[in-house]
């Protein structure tokens, strides 16, 4: 009988925080913005109305950066088409979905949303214009006209801190050695290029400080353990200053 290479052999937990270097503007809906507020607004949690960092803005930007570092993608039709190599590094790691050319192959990597740690600082701050966050105004200028157009955008201000939480998913045959360099490289892009949007412009220069690094095997599960320390080195880059 075929072995089954979909065994879970363990599950890899990568804790730690982002720290935004400077504003941070990842878009949520503006509906219900009353008049006077910002023309562009940040996601906020509907509960607690504190800013977060969607898990899956992060994940795509990790993805998107390691695929342009190694050319894993395509361009038709004006479209950016992500690698659908399945023995690839980038397609192990964070998946491809199935076509009429290719089979799936699941992700392996979580990414959860990353909540506000700082809060209670950030909610004392007197300087702040909206809750928590600040409100940048920038002017657009009309080639033609010469016309000025200001425009207002709300940001996480520079400071904030998130708490980050990612899972790799380790199956029976994968180098894990393999799978966490991976997440580590796109880490390592995300911190020296953007996340969110207007980086160009300044915004979304970020921090990553992985703070814990640890693991439940298959016998853990099973047999209620507890999780344990790795004994992996974590990249001098993602360990804070």
């Amino acid at each position: 009988m075929a072995e089954n290479k979909a065994i879970l052999s363990k599950k890899i937990f990568i804790r730690g925080e982002i720290q935004a270097r400077t504003g941070l503007h990842i878009g949520g809906s503006s509906l219900g913005m009353s008049i006077g507020g910002a023309d562009s607004v940040v996601i906020r949690d509907p509960i607690s109305n504190e800013p977060y960092i969607p898990g899956s803005s992060l994940k795509g930007k990790m993805r998107a950066l390691l695929e342009k570092l190694e050319g894993k993608f395509e361009i038709k039709n004006g479209n950016y088409l992500p690698t659908k190599d399945v023995s690839h590094r980038i397609g192990r790691v964070f998946g491809v979905s199935a076509d009429i050319n290719t089979e799936s192959t699941p992700t392996r990597l979580i990414v959860r949303d990353a909540h506000l740690s700082n809060s209670d600082i950030l909610a004392e701050a007197e300087n702040t214009d909206m809750p928590f966050t600040e409100i940048k105004t920038e002017v657009t200028i009309d080639r033609l006209t010469s016309k000025a157009n200001p425009r207002q955008i709300e940001r996480v201000p520079a400071g904030a801190l998130f708490k980050m939480e990612m899972v790799v998913n380790v199956y029976q045959d994968d180098d894990e050695e393999e799978l966490l360099n991976t997440v580590f490289d796109a880490l390592k892009l995300v911190q020296d290029d953007y996340l969110g949007g207007n980086g160009t412009r300044g915004y979304g220069k970020v921090r990553f400080t992985v703070r814990q690094l640890t693991y439940k095997d298959r016998a853990a599960y099973l047999e209620n353990g507890t999780e344990k320390e790795m004994g992996f080195q974590i990249p001098a880059e993602l360990m804070g200053e």
